[in-house]
């Protein structure tokens, strides 16, 4: 699905996007930390387990993806506050090095070899991906890449339902985090339904343009 020719001009209010959005997401877990992330899948765990994990401000000022690529501000304002979480979705070991999939390899381990084949595809252009909460049968996976205007990467759902399919649903880990901590609401309907919202549709455009030609999705199929 393409973006709208003529989506609406977005605002930018301070907290709405990056550092401070981010900062409204810790306050809403802060107020109730331990909390399941996804109410409607206990296996995902809570916010927050025994108490928060920050990394220390001297390792977390070092700290950039393999790649080389810097880290999104919403990442390292999450990181300040809390490890464990992103820990527990594997997004690095026990001395916090980072431990990316490409795209085909987490697709694979999260909905084995059949399914996950076909999103191999675009392993070369998502080679570092990291699993986020969210979904039941689908995945929510931030890629990093070109960011947008906020300095932020894209967060695509991935689909297997009918054919495989990958689209850009968040326009960055802030928005994610905002989202599944209750602090916005997307608006009704599909994956990719913000590209519809006056906050943040610009952003939408420019995460569509600089991976998908200026489409939302993408089918993925086996080559």
């Amino acid at each position: 699905m393409p973006l709208p020719s003529n989506p609406p001009h977005p605002p930018h209010p301070s907290d709405a996007h990056g550092t401070r959005l981010t900062e409204r997401a810790i306050a809403s877990v802060e107020a109730d930390p331990h909390r399941l992330v996804l109410e409607h899948n206990k296996w995902a765990g809570p916010w927050i387990g025994a108490a928060a994990e920050p990394v220390p401000g001297g390792t977390l000022a070092a700290m950039v993806f393999p790649s080389g690529r810097p880290l999104p501000p919403s990442l390292r304002r999450w990181l300040a506050f809390d490890a464990g979480l992103l820990r527990r979705y594997g997004w690095f070991d026990a001395a916090l090095r980072f431990t990316p999939r490409t795209l085909g390899r987490l697709a694979r381990d999260e909905f084995g070899d059949g399914w996950g084949a076909g999103f191999d595809t675009l392993s070369a252009r998502f080679d570092e991906c990291f699993l986020l909460p969210g979904g039941s049968d689908s995945r929510r996976v931030l890629a990093t890449g070109e960011p947008d205007e906020y300095g932020e990467y894209p967060v695509f759902a991935l689909d297997v339902d009918d054919l495989p399919c990958v689209e850009l649903m968040y326009p960055g880990l802030d928005v994610h985090l905002a989202d599944t901590a209750g602090v916005i609401s997307r608006r009704e309907g599909g994956y990719s339904s913000l590209a519809e919202d006056a906050t943040y549709a610009s952003r939408m455009r420019t995460h569509a343009h600089n991976t998908f030609a200026g489409e939302l999705h993408q089918i993925c199929l086996p080559e």
